[in-house]
């Protein structure tokens, strides 16, 4: 999916396990009404994304069909591609979206990364980001303390975490674990395009 007005300036969005869902088109018209090219990779490849109550099923997919390495190296060729375009290219992901914009984070060309509870990070706690990074993570996270997370990452040269109100999926709007207060503070004072 993409969305093109011209500008110099673009977004390339990274979905979670369910595809590019509702949720993934909120945010592509939230920074396409803000000046920006948005591009959207469809990760796995499906035509339809997953429901949420569809999540091990999507996550499972995710794993065995397609893998953080595979979904990288096709976010690396857009990201490439994109340099030739555009004068600013910055990374937004969510989840495994937002564990790949950290995989990408080597890459010095990318003006910003911004990256929404990106468990899998963890996984790949030795990178050293080449870019601005930026990560949100909810306060009460199932699978590990976020807290603990983000103090580590907090020592990188490079990268600002911060731990907000909520758990995975806090800025979804479509999603039961939506916190609108969590996700307006984001938007207004630490994602600054």
């Amino acid at each position: 999916m993409k969305l093109v007005q011209s500008s110099n300036r673009c977004i390339i969005l990274l979905h979670e396990i369910y595809g590019i869902n509702e949720h993934m088109k909120f945010y592509a018209n939230y920074f396409f009404k803000r000046g920006y090219d948005v591009f959207i990779p469809n990760l796995l490849g499906n035509e339809e994304p997953y429901r949420y109550d569809q999540e091990q099923e999507a996550y499972q997919h995710f794993i065995k069909d397609i893998g953080f390495e595979k979904a990288y190296e096709q976010v690396l060729e857009l990201v490439h591609q994109c340099y030739d375009k555009y004068e600013n290219v910055q990374i937004v992901g969510f989840s495994i979206g937002a564990t790949i914009a950290w995989l990408c984070s080597t890459e010095n060309k990318i003006a910003k990364i911004f990256g929404f509870y990106g468990s899998r990070i963890r996984q790949y706690i030795t990178i050293e980001p080449r870019t601005a990074t930026f990560l949100f993570y909810g306060k009460h996270e199932k699978a590990f303390n976020s807290e603990v997370l983000a103090k580590e990452l907090n020592r990188k040269e490079l990268v600002s975490v911060y731990t907000f109100d909520g758990t995975h999926g806090f800025a979804d709007p479509y999603s039961t674990a939506y916190c609108e207060a969590s996700t307006q503070e984001i938007l207004t004072k630490y994602l600054v395009l």
